[in-house]
């Protein structure tokens, strides 16, 4: 029987590909310390690319700053939006992501990606299969419809077990929030601990009918 590619496989190929076409969007969550681990091993050059909105956790930024220091050779890319925090408050009032969340995440997040990815032909994402029901039929390889875009996902069969064993195992640093009820870490406004780890997005927009910011939906 003919062998599956595994994660290596699939990052070798993307880079192979798609060459100086192609970025990893990271949020640095776990998953993204693990990815970005691995890509330095394929491609220490590689583009990678995280959407600052302005409202992350100092935990993160914190994290960033470690992050380029132990791989000084990847080009890590802060990407802002082009409005500011002030410019939001002004124009639709305080705390936008509490009265329209998806309004929000489109201008911090969305938009910011879009223009990021204007030149690349692909993108990486640290998605895994038993995040959520809308991530379970994530493939390796997917057409990007909001995008126009491949969409690349190396870990979607790895486990959030697999995912802290290989961070224990190579010494990584990851957002200790992790370690505090946060399985799943975005903007500080709209991320709560959970108290059931096996739901590892029930902190994300709690108590909204919201899974997704938006980057991951056709």
């Amino acid at each position: 029987m003919e062998s599956q590619p595994d994660y290596l496989d699939i990052l070798k190929w993307a880079y192979r590909e798609y060459q100086d076409e192609i970025v990893y969007a990271c949020s640095f969550g776990v998953e993204g310390i693990v990815l970005i681990d691995l890509i330095s091993k394929v491609n220490k050059k590689a583009k990678i690319t995280f959407l600052d909105t302005g409202l992350h956790f100092p935990e993160t930024y914190e994290l960033i700053k470690k992050v380029k220091n132990r791989y000084p050779s990847l080009q890590i890319n802060m990407v802002k939006p082009k409005n500011s925090l002030e410019d939001q408050v002004k124009w639709y009032g305080d705390e936008l992501w509490k009265h329209n969340p998806n309004l929000c995440c489109h201008m911090r997040k969305v938009v910011p990606l879009q223009e990021a990815l204007a030149g690349a032909k692909a993108w990486i994402s640290g998605l895994r299969r038993e995040q959520s029901p809308t991530r379970s039929k994530t493939e390796y390889i997917n057409k990007d419809e909001k995008f126009q875009k491949i969409k690349i996902c190396p870990l979607i069969h790895w486990s959030s077990e697999d995912i802290m064993t290989y961070i224990q195992l190579n010494k990584l640093p990851y957002n200790p929030l992790h370690d505090k009820g946060y399985p799943s870490i975005g903007c500080a406004p709209c991320t709560k601990p959970v108290s059931n780890p096996k739901d590892l997005r029930a902190g994300r927009w709690a108590g909204l009918a919201k899974t997704e910011c938006g980057l991951h939906e056709s």
